[in-house]
């Protein structure tokens, strides 16, 4: 690799060092890897081949649910059969470190839970749970509904009153839930070091978590391949794929995805 791409890695590796509360927000870059798709690529982004207000808001799953499953079908099946990638378990090894606050993510993919992190807010909710406006029950998507669904179309339903289930995901027309967003603005306020990993910064609300830090005087990486409004405020840039960036500042600091805690 380059020495540009070196010094950028030993760059990082000593701001991770030295922070005590690092916050990342995530977006959907750091799942690319994974195999699922992002939402505003060129020729691949779900929101190039769907609009969004069509296929994904509240009022599509209301009045149009059958419209609504045949967009979710291929992505549950995506995201339900997809692995963690060196990503995602670096960041859970920052968190075992203790070095690592929270993950606040845009994604709802559960992948760092897979990648065994504890410590992650879902500001956009998750697709592993279901939930009944009707009469609130909630219960797991659980790979067989998931199967269900891709193979037979067979819509998760409520139990008690029969009504369609809905992805405890927020769709479009939706609040950011109170409680992930209380949270992730609490993580934000005492973050020395922010580090955002594959999402734009074009998304509102989420988008405006890491002017908290930055007004606290918190430091700032951002790991993605596009451009962001934040990147003139950031201390480092690492325009490189999300993969190669955390192995090597795993290397860097002497983690090899083992529980090996820092000094």
């Amino acid at each position: 690799m380059n020495t540009d791409f070196d010094q950028k890695i030993l760059h990082a590796s000593e701001i991770i060092y030295e922070a005590k509360y690092i916050v990342a927000l995530t977006g959907a870059g750091i799942s690319t890897p994974s195999g699922i798709p992002d939402f505003r690529s060129q020729n691949t982004g779900l929101w190039k081949k769907n609009d969004p207000m069509h296929v994904a808001s509240l009022s599509s799953f209301m009045n149009t649910p059958k419209v609504f499953f045949n967009w979710l079908k291929p992505l549950a099946k995506e995201i339900f059969f997809a692995s963690p990638n060196p990503a995602h378990q670096a960041l859970a090894i920052l968190e075992r470190n203790h070095k690592l606050k929270a993950i606040i993510t845009q994604n709802i993919d559960n992948l760092h839970q897979k990648a065994g992190a504890k410590k992650v807010i879902e500001v956009h909710g998750s697709v592993s749970m279901l939930e009944c406006l009707k009469c609130g029950l909630k219960v797991p998507f659980t790979e067989l509904l998931v199967i269900d669904l891709i193979e037979k179309s067979k819509i998760p339903t409520c139990e008690q009153c029969y009504q369609f289930l809905k992805p405890s995901i927020t769709l479009f027309e939706e609040l950011l839930p109170i409680e992930a967003w209380e949270l992730a603005n609490y993580h934000c306020k005492n973050a020395d070091l922010v580090i955002i990993i594959g999402s734009s910064m074009e998304v509102y609300p989420a988008n405006q978590l890491p002017l908290i830090s930055l007004a606290n005087g918190a430091k700032l990486i951002i790991n993605t391949f596009s451009s962001t409004p934040l990147d003139q405020q950031a201390d480092l840039l690492l325009p490189y794929d999300v993969v190669m960036v955390w192995s090597a500042v795993m290397k860097k600091l002497s983690l090899d995805f083992s529980d090996q805690i820092l000094d």
